[in-house]
């Protein structure tokens, strides 16, 4: 049984059932005696145990030296979350810690039944969690009764006002006796924490465990460099190398989210959505599916993951960067809890390579630079977990042995063992090919570029390429194309990489591209019958060399040279400006019209005059008078 000085003897024994032999260190901070009924401003990481720290901290507080709690009334405690996730963590949490003392806990969340939520509070709790906004609402309509709280717990303060809680909580705290404990847990402490702290609670002791000072040692962090264009797939070969448990890939939008579930989903992995836009029941049924191992790959947003324990999650993807460190940290602290390790890979593209750095700077994050993993390191990675397969190993049976012998004279050795590999191998999602891109390790603000292998003879010259073969494509300069995104479009759809890509060509129509004979098979059986890439692009396979004769499109060509050519770009010549008249600032060939007067007194000319014919007033009748002639003088 775990010793737990001044705590009741059913909070040690529940600990002791749930498996502690030793506390965390926010744990036995909380317990100091310097602690005991005040107020406290816990900095904690995310996963290091905070919900059992501050259930033990309020144990003194509530219990007042009983071994079980009484009739339960009005609450005694409440607990303030930020998601609908983390409250129901968080009330799961205490039920296991309080369960020996006779707790009632109870919870108020958004999404579920407020009825139902009523008649519990109603019932009587000794512990409320919940959620602002519905707390603020059972205040209101006088559901839950503050009169009897001796304690209120903030949990994940800083992502409270994050999320623009501020005026919910400034409610919920001012609506509680002023006689009471006020326990605020956050990972960080801004500004914006101090003042609130300073606010509602009372000479709070400030409490920074040394695990919270220093990076996880628990998770490793390893920044991915990727080219942009193969982001998504640097995310699906991480997934096959770690082959997780559990994993947690992180987006930044819901519709990120989506477009990545669907991907995922396409390509074989067992895959569940979580964002802002699910219900509260798809989002349990979500996070159900990966407790017991329906689903293995979770995406969501940084809200919708707020709070979400998923027990023996081993694998963290950022595909999106986060936008602080806060966010970092939040987003890794899903893996690496209760002394169990974890990996944080971070997706940077090669264009977002500094913000990268500097977050994991200002985190104080040591991460590994490197490569996302290959298709052939994938390959061999699952060849190892063959190898080690507990099958290979175990003892066989005597129900087994007649029938081992039977495959064996029948197939043979070979062949049940390509049997069991494919078996193995069977419903894998194949491993993407990836472009090739610097193994970027920070270094100031270039990379370092040690670690590149040094070149034995300078590159050779295109014309050099080798042997190849020329393709059509329907779409050019007059279409937008760019060798920057046309080259990597090329490499993922054909199965190539840009080493196999020679010449590019662009025409006003259409552009044209040489291949590698030795790979054009591949290329273009990956572009498939119908040849076809993105954007509506067709490609057409050419007998031979494209006509480039004629030059580009549009533009002149230029003179032919001759044998007095001096490599200069011929210069247009004018045989002199054109003579304007200066008096009026017209050609003095153009006769045609009539002079523009100049009108004394006045700059510039006047318009010409022209006779135009003048009509007479209506006369009584209505009708139109003949025009006037005109009069000379």
């Amino acid at each position: 049984m775990v010793e737990l000085d001044g705590i009741a003897p059913a909070i040690a024994q529940a600990l002791s059932k749930r498996g502690y032999s030793e506390l965390t260190p926010v744990q036995k901070a909380v317990l100091g005696p310097e602690l005991e009924g005040r107020d406290a401003l816990v900095s904690a990481q995310t996963g290091s145990g905070k919900t059992v720290a501050f259930g033990l901290a309020l144990a003194s507080t509530l219990l007042e030296g009983k071994d079980r709690f009484g009739q339960a009334g009005a609450p005694l405690a409440l607990a303030v979350a930020p998601t609908r996730e983390l409250a129901l963590q968080v009330k799961r949490e205490l039920e296991w810690l309080y369960e020996l003392t006779g707790a009632t806990v109870a919870s108020c969340v958004g999404g579920m039944d407020m009825r139902s939520e009523r008649r519990a509070l109603d019932r009587g709790a000794h512990i409320v969690v919940g959620t602002p906004g519905r707390l603020c609402d059972h205040i209101r309509r006088n559901g839950l009764d503050m009169s009897s709280l001796k304690a209120v717990v903030l949990d994940e303060a800083d992502e409270m006002l994050d999320l623009g809680f501020r005026e919910d909580l400034e409610f919920i705290l001012e609506a509680a006796p002023a006689e009471r404990r006020t326990l605020m847990f956050s990972a960080t402490v801004p500004r914006s924490i101090a003042n609130l702290a300073k606010s509602y609670q009372r000479d709070a002791v400030r409490i920074t465990t040394q695990a919270e000072q220093k990076q996880h040692l628990d998770i490793e962090y390893r920044a991915l460099t990727v080219a942009p264009s193969d982001r998504e797939n640097a995310i699906i070969n991480v997934l096959r190398f770690y082959e997780a448990k559990n994993a947690l890939v992180f987006c930044s939008t819901r519709a990120a989210v989506n477009h990545l579930t669907a991907r995922f989903n396409n390509r074989g992995f067992s895959v569940v959505a979580m964002s802002g836009e699910l219900s509260q029941n798809e989002r349990t049924h979500a996070l159900q599916a990966m407790r017991d191992g329906r689903a293995r790959v979770c995406i969501a947003t940084d809200v919708a993951a707020r709070g979400i324990d998923l027990p023996g999650l081993e694998l963290v993807i950022h595909a999106d960067l986060p936008t602080n460190p806060d966010t970092l940290l939040h987003r890794s602290g899903r893996t690496g809890r209760a002394g169990r390790k974890g990996v944080s890979a971070l997706i940077v593209p090669n264009s977002a390579r500094r913000k990268a750095e500097r977050l994991l700077r200002d985190a104080n994050i040591n991460a590994d630079w490197a490569r996302p993993p290959s298709a052939d390191d994938v390959s061999r990675r699952d060849d190892e977990r063959v190898l080690a397969d507990p099958a290979l190993t175990e003892t066989i049976t005597p129900d087994e042995a007649d029938f081992i012998r039977e495959l064996l004279e029948k197939h043979g050795a070979e062949q049940v063992a390509a049997a069991f590999l494919r078996q193995a191998r069977a419903g894998r999602s194949a491993p993407e090919d990836l472009m090739d891109t610097p193994n970027y390790t920070p270094s100031g603000d270039r990379p370092d570029r040690g670690d590149r292998p040094e070149r034995s003879e300078p590159r050779a010259p295109r014309g050099d390429f080798g042997d190849s073969v020329w393709f059509s494509l329907s779409a050019g300069r007059k279409q937008n194309v760019e060798p920057r995104w046309l080259i990597p479009m090329l490499c993922r759809i054909g199965k190539i990489t840009k080493q196999e890509i020679g010449a590019i060509k662009m025409q006003t129509e259409e552009t044209y591209v040489e291949i590698a004979r030795e790979w054009v098979d591949r290329f273009v059986e990956a572009i498939g019958p119908k040849r076809s890439l993105e954007k509506g692009i067709v490609v057409t396979q050419l007998d031979g060399m494209p006509n480039l004769s004629g030059g580009f499109a549009g533009k002149k060509p230029y003179p032919a040279k001759t044998a007095d050519w001096n490599g200069e770009k011929p210069k247009r010549k004018f045989e002199g400006k054109p003579d304007f008249a200066k008096a009026d600032h017209r050609p003095a060939e153009k006769t045609d019209s009539k002079p523009w007067v100049k009108k004394a007194g006045k700059p510039g000319f006047d318009k010409p005059k022209f006779d135009k014919p003048k009509f007479d007033k209506p006369g009584a009748d209505g009708a139109k008078r003949k025009p006037f002639k005109n009069k000379s003088n």
